[in-house]
């Protein structure tokens, strides 16, 4: 495959939706979910949306994996660095994966916890008294945090390559023209 200067335009716009549906998912998850009681009936409508949205991210992210292996990208970027040139291939990557284990562990926690009959069926049936004694809810929130690590990971590689390298990185993922 021949280089481009910037990402395929649906890999640039599957990236900005999904960085904005996984920010929405983790402070609603930490900040909304996990301070809120299970006995709230106004619960169940956060979990729903909650749920829905991760259940997008998950087909999303396969879609963008697949649409990345398919297309033409820009050359890898270089931080001047050559360990830290080494690692972001694998952080990239490592978002792939992260993504996928964050969302089957909250995928697994609600069928253990009987959720999906309660949340998207309208069984009336209360929600469990603490989803804590669920052992994937514990890989959900552990997954998780490995999320926002990484997610701060490349916001700070980010700002390194667009202020202090001032290579231009972030305008291949951004629209545009491809040359």
């Amino acid at each position: 495959m021949s280089l481009v200067s910037r990402y395929h335009p649906l890999l640039v716009a599957l990236h900005w939706l999904m960085a904005l549906m996984i920010s929405v998912s983790l402070v609603v998850g930490f900040l909304v979910l996990a301070e809120t009681s299970n006995i709230d009936p106004g619960k169940i409508a956060v979990l729903r949306v909650h749920m829905a949205v991760g259940m997008a991210i998950l087909a999303l992210m396969l879609l963008r994996f697949v649409v990345r292996m398919r297309s033409r990208r820009p050359p890898e970027a270089t931080t001047g660095n050559a360990k830290l040139d080494r690692a972001a291939p694998l952080t990239h990557y490592g978002f792939y994966l992260v993504v996928v284990f964050v969302t089957l562990s909250g995928f697994t926690t609600a069928i253990v916890a009987g959720l999906p009959a309660i949340v998207f069926g309208g069984s009336g049936e209360p929600l469990p008294p603490d989803f804590d004694v669920f052992l994937p809810k514990a890989a959900h929130a552990f997954w998780a945090w490995v999320l926002l690590a990484l997610i701060a990971l490349h916001l700070l590689a980010a700002l390194y390559h667009q202020f202090v390298r001032k290579d231009g990185l972030l305008a291949r993922m951004s629209f545009g023209r491809r040359e």
